[in-house]
């Protein structure tokens, strides 16, 4: 799955690749689609994204029509239905409060007496959200992205979704953002949504952002990572992935209605890690029976078929080795005693505890978001939170004894390094008192 579908991006379905010959009149890679579409948005502005939009999305439309205006807003949020509305404030609310716990606070000390140190976290001014809407509308992931960046307090977010009845125009997704407060929306997909995030459409009002988050397909992801540099981005999302691991108290059923709740993303990566054969047989078992009954069943199975696994581990400890081996973005553990496992699982984007946790409600409602480090990621990588819509910025403040303290280490390094001024800049405080007090 890393190999066909990470974010070197060189695997194209035949479908994919009749598109790209299409529009661009020749069989180039996903790279050379998203160079191509990213460095002409940053040349042509509006005239690219427009282009774009007719040949990749289908839809030919006018300028007035790419930004959603204040109108459509508020008619999609009278029509939005009370218990959809009520669901929206309330996963709103459970988001703000996770993440507000655990947002940074600015720190002070002082380490020894003329010495004062510290660290002041201060917000991104203006990001941007990328909203999918191919497959499915996804005000999910609106909120999982939207709710951490104004829990850091940013002031300007930006949303982008594609021209299409699943996203841009999706009447539920235009009154989330209603709920949220969000009235800079853009009916744009893709890697042209990306880059004209990144380099702005003025034309649209749309001004650069400093940081671009959120989940989309493979045009996206290495769109993301071309812009990297001239914006900050989340992370190269792949593909969803679940790894369980699970002993002989687990209920077959829940483990193997939560392998097909990965693989329904299609493609996804479902992965059963336990040390009883019976379990997995049960499990498998499960699978079948369970897949007749869903809508998604068949793109499930093709999912689970490619990408799944059943492994028999020899023991509780080797499954924790597999699972840190692979470093999933969604850890199950269904085990009598889940939490005792817990300090041995160090790469994970998420951890699920417990027969009652499963990662929908991760996905849906809990609080943390569900933008999630994937492809192995996880080993080096965090998912998003309020504290990625921060920047860091460290203070000194000294006095002439707290300097003079420091002075001896900061002579033997700038010597050490041959930078004369560096010393200079401390000596010429240092070497006459009464002076510095008379241009004081």
């Amino acid at each position: 799955m890393r190999a066909e579908l990470g974010p070197k991006g060189n695997v194209v379905s035949p479908e994919g690749r009749a598109r790209t010959i299409q529009a661009f009149g020749e069989p180039l890679s996903p790279p050379q689609v998203v160079e191509r579409i990213c460095e002409d948005v940053a040349a042509r502005g509006l005239e690219a994204v427009v282009d774009y939009t007719r040949r990749l999305d289908g839809r030919t439309l006018e300028p007035a029509e790419i930004k959603v205006d204040r109108a459509e807003l508020e008619a999609a949020h009278r029509q939005a239905g009370p218990a959809y509305l009520e669901t929206i404030a309330r996963v709103r609310d459970n988001i703000l409060t996770y993440q507000r716990a655990i947002l940074h606070q600015n720190v002070a000390l002082e380490p020894r007496p003329g010495i004062g140190l510290g660290m002041l976290y201060r917000p991104l001014r203006r990001v941007g959200v990328c909203v999918p809407g191919g497959a499915a509308a996804y005000p999910s992931s609106l909120l999982m992205t939207v709710v951490p960046a104004q829990a850091a307090g940013v002031a300007e977010i930006a949303v982008i979704a594609p021209p299409t009845p699943l996203g841009g125009y999706n009447t539920d997704l235009l009154a989330a953002c209603h709920s949220l407060g969000i009235t800079e929306i853009y009916r744009i997909g893709g890697a042209q949504g990306v880059a004209a995030l990144a380099h702005g459409v003025p034309e649209l009002g749309l001004r650069p952002v400093d940081k671009i988050v959120g989940p989309g397909n493979l045009f996206v992801a290495l769109a993301k990572r071309h812009v990297y540099g001239l914006v900050d981005i989340d992370s190269i999302a792949g593909p969803s992935e679940v790894v369980v691991i699970a002993d002989h108290t687990a209920h077959p059923a829940h483990l193997a209605a939560d392998l097909i709740s990965q693989a329904e993303h299609s493609p996804g990566s479902s992965i059963l890690i336990s040390w009883s054969g019976e379990l997995l047989d049960q499990t498998e078992r499960e699978i079948e029976r369970l897949l007749g009954r869903l809508e998604r069943g068949a793109l499930a199975r093709a999912s689970l078929e490619r990408f799944g696994a059943l492994i028999q581990a020899r023991n509780e400890d080797e499954a924790v080795e597999l699972s840190n081996l692979i470093a999933p973005e969604h850890l199950q553990v269904a085990t009598a005693e889940p939490r005792r496992l817990l300090e041995r699982l160090t790469a994970a984007g998420a951890i699920f505890l417990g027969p009652y946790s499963p990662v929908a409600a991760g996905d849906y409602a809990a609080g943390p978001s569900h933008v999630l480090p994937t492809g192995g990621t996880a080993r080096w990588a965090s998912g998003l939170s309020a504290n990625d819509f921060l920047k860091r910025t460290s203070v000194i403040e000294l006095d002439r004894a707290g300097l003079a303290a420091l002075a001896p280490d900061i002579r033997l390094l700038a010597d050490k390094e041959g930078l004369s001024a560096h010393r200079l800049s401390v000596d010429i405080r240092l070497e006459n008192r009464t002076g510095d007090q008379a241009h004081g």
